[in-house]
């Protein structure tokens, strides 16, 4: 009969629907054989057993549980509220499906506890500023917890926390009075720093001028002193030239006072009030009147001598 065949056909479609199975590359399939764990098998086109063998999908992929907002009281006695995620992993798909019977439900418990327990213990100024910390002490609790469970938590990462708004008001006045106090305290730091700097460069001006001014002193002294020794070499040696000619010509006695007194006729002309004479001043004028004497002796001498006389017959 043709309904036969069609009851026949329609049985042996769901027979082997029911035999085959598709697990995809992000899964593993735990084989139940009769109500009890068989095998586990990999990805790919999978075999069965119809009515006999159950299959269950297990996905492994890395997977994010929110947990809810919950109100945790701090050590100060402040009522905050706080969310977190979880991510993991599933590493043994049959611990994961034997040993908790909701693994997501565990690890959202499991989670808001260790949250009290961890904000419970730190105050409202160390909760805002050591969400790391929190963090890195809830993973540790959460993965050594649901390590029997077959799970890898990677992280916990903890979205918010709000405190009430008259504290959220309070700690902005205070972030403000802050900001304003630093920012004097910069403006105050850069004036004094301004004025350092002004001062370190007038004393380096100062410093610099008066390092100048010592240096053209010396310069100046150099010169001078070397002008005084060019002109007393020079003299030096102009009185040697003149002592040399005056021992070269072998000048008399005679000469050599005259000389002298022409050098007092000068220092007597000068302006000088009080002129002091050598004390051999009378020797002196004794050689001037011997050559006096001299000169009056030669001049009779010159005019007592005889004419010429003529020659005879002249007259």
């Amino acid at each position: 009969m043709p309904w036969l065949w069609l009851v026949l056909v329609a049985v042996f479609a769901l027979v082997i629907g029911s035999a085959v199975r598709i697990v995809r590359p992000y899964e593993r399939g735990l084989v139940e054989r009769l109500g009890k764990y068989h095998r586990t098998v990999e990805p790919g086109l999978r075999l069965i057993w119809p009515f006999i063998d159950r299959l269950v999908k297990v996905d492994m992929r890395e997977r994010v549980i929110d947990v809810p907002p919950q109100r945790v009281i701090t050590e100060d006695n402040v009522v905050v509220e706080v969310d977190a995620v979880v991510y993991y992993r599933v590493l043994d798909p049959v611990k994961v499906v034997y040993n908790v019977e909701d693994f997501n439900m565990a690890v959202i418990k499991l989670a808001q506890t260790n949250l009290r327990n961890q904000i419970g213990d730190l105050s409202l100024d160390e909760t805002l500023t050591s969400r790391e910390k929190i963090n890195a002490a809830l993973g540790q609790i959460l993965d050594e917890a649901t390590d029997k469970w077959g799970v890898k938590v990677t992280r916990v990462e903890i979205q918010r926390i709000d405190p009430p708004a008259d504290i959220t008001d309070a700690m902005s006045k205070q972030m403000k009075a802050e900001r304003e106090k630093r920012a004097l305290i910069l403006e105050a730091e850069g004036i004094r720093q301004s004025e350092i700097t002004k001062a370190e460069g007038e004393k380096q001006a100062a410093i610099l001028k008066a390092e100048g001014q010592a240096e053209a002193i010396q310069k100046v002294a150099d010169a001078e002193k070397y002008q005084k020794i060019a002109i007393a070499e020079g003299e030096a040696q102009a009185i040697k030239l003149v002592f040399q000619a005056i021992h070269e010509g072998r000048p008399t006695s005679a000469l050599i006072t005259l000389k002298y007194l022409e050098a007092l006729s000068n220092i007597a002309q000068g302006q000088a009030t009080k002129i002091f004479m050598p004390m051999e001043l009378s020797s002196l004028l004794g050689s001037l009147a011997a050559m006096i004497e001299a000169s009056r002796d030669a001049q009779p001498q010159s005019q007592s001598q005889p004419q010429p006389r003529s020659p005879r017959g002249a007259d």
